[in-house]
Order: C-alpha cells, then sequence, then structure tokens
C-alpha cells in the first residue's frame, strides 16, 4: 500500500534499489524522467483532464469515457531500438546516419572548447542504423514507461524492471470502441498488454516524430512526460518542435524501497 508510513518506514529500513534515469531530448532542451512518457490518448486524458480536477480522481475515469467515445487518431512515426528478443516490431530503418545522442556531442563542451558544460549531461548512446526500426502510424496511444506502476492503480507494464536499461513501449495504433475501453479498465491489472490490440515490447533507444490530428491537419497532440507537458502540435501548419529523442541510463539513481 502507499502511504507516507510506508515510506518512511523504507527509508528508515535502508533497503536501496537502483533506478534507470531516462533522458528526453527536444533539439537542445533537455528533460529527464524516472516515470513515463505518453503521446495520444493517454497523454490527453493526463492532461486535458485537469480542467475537471474538483471531481479528484474520478476526473480520469470521466475523461477517459468522453475520449473513448469521441476517439482521436495521430498521424507521426516512431523509431526505436530494441531490446533483444523484440526485433520482429516494426521495419528496418534503411536510411540515415549512425546515431549519436545529443548529449555525447554536449559532453564535448561548446564550440571551440571555450566552455565546458558541467553537471550530468544525460545517457549517451551510438547505435547503427542497422539497429533501428521504424513504425508509421496513425497511433491512438504511445506510451514509454520506466516502472510497473505508473499510479498506485495502473499496472502499465507489467513486464518493467526498475534497472534493467530497457523502457516498455506500448502501442495502440487501431482498436474498436469497445475493446479500447476493456484494455484501459484492464491496465489496473496488466491484463489489457494480452489485448490483439496492443503492442508490448522493449526498447534500449526511441525516437517521436509526432504529427497531426487524423482528419484535422491544425490541431496535434500533448506530450506529456511524468505528467508534465513538454510540446503541444499547434498552430498552421501544426508544429512540436523538433522530434523527441531519448535515452536510458542504467541503474543512474537509486531510491529507498520495502524490499
Amino acid at each position: 500500500m502507499y502511504s507516507i508510513q510506508n515510506a518512511t518506514f523504507a527509508v528508515i529500513r535502508g533497503h536501496k534499489r537502483a533506478l534507470d534515469v531516462t533522458t528526453v531530448l527536444q533539439g537542445k532542451t533537455m528533460f529527464f524522467s524516472i516515470l513515463m512518457l505518453s503521446w495520444g490518448l493517454i497523454a490527453d486524458i493526463d492532461i486535458e483532464s485537469e480542467k475537471y480536477r474538483w471531481m479528484g480522481h474520478t476526473r480520469l475515469y470521466f475523461y477517459c469515457f468522453l475520449r473513448v467515445m469521441k476517439l482521436r487518431k495521430y498521424h507521426g512515426n516512431i523509431e526505436f531500438v530494441p531490446a533483444p528478443g523484440h526485433e520482429f516490431y516494426g521495419e528496418p530503418k534503411m536510411e540515415g546516419e549512425t546515431y549519436v545522442s545529443d548529449t555525447e556531442i554536449s559532453e564535448q563542451g561548446r564550440v571551440g572548447g571555450a566552455e565546458k558544460l558541467r553537471g550530468y549531461q544525460g545517457a549517451s548512446a551510438c547505435f547503427d542504423v542497422s539497429d533501428w526500426r521504424i513504425m508509421e502510424g496513425p497511433f491512438i496511444s504511445v506510451m514509454l514507461v520506466n516502472v510497473p506502476w505508473v499510479t498506485e492503480d495502473t499496472f502499465s507494464a507489467p513486464e518493467a524492471k526498475f534497472s534493467d536499461g530497457f523502457l516498455d513501449l506500448i502501442l495502440i495504433k487501431d482498436c474498436p470502441r469497445s475493446a479500447l475501453a476493456s484494455i484501459l479498465v484492464g491496465a489496473k491489472d496488466g491484463t489489457h498488454i494480452k489485448s490483439p490490440y496492443v503492442m508490448y515490447l522493449k526498447v534500449r533507444a526511441f525516437k517521436l516524430v509526432p504529427g497531426n490530428r487524423v482528419g484535422n491537419p491544425t490541431e496535434g497532440g500533448i506530450i506529456d512526460v511524468d505528467g508534465e507537458v513538454v510540446a503541444r502540435g499547434e498552430g498552421d501548419p501544426m508544429v512540436y518542435g523538433p522530434p523527441i529523442k531519448i535515452n536510458v541510463d542504467n541503474g543512474l539513481a537509486t531510491f529507498f524501497s520495502h524490499r
């Protein structure tokens, strides 16, 4: 059970566990995440339901119902480096150059070495083009999760580990409303990943190139990292900003646990 008392006892006992930390890059802007990134249905529910905060936690169920009834899909594509055993998802990426994360470049300091960047500069990664897979939308939901539970009653990623160096990617591309409602209910106990409409895989690195809402070229979605908006698709032409790149730093953080 989640409570202040249990958290306090965990600290007193002093049992520590390692936790992966995710570096989220959008152009020159860097964020750090330990929970999740979402785009599409889950992000829309999480952020847009804030207008109903007076309803308490019930607002999520209420807005979930609204979004299923008025379902949105989003154009875009994702690229990812699959974990071993998950290489059969997506299509091979055939074009482009070797991917080097922006963090790896930033560690070299600014131009001419005049000023060295200090502090933690994010996870470094270097992958060949042959390592990458690509998947085209439209998507109903894209969710990238670092830990098994994203809330105390949402078991989004049953196979996630705290420090395995991977992120769990949960995708829904096309799904009838009735099945989607069952998937959302199943997220309480993790049975949603058994749905034939859900793709569940582990990745080592990830890139999101979001697009406009299907049927509305000037409306985009929300990119949500750990419950905060990092980008919105808006304007005419509709833009989010640079693509989102994500890398994992294995076991960077430490937290106290009851076991």
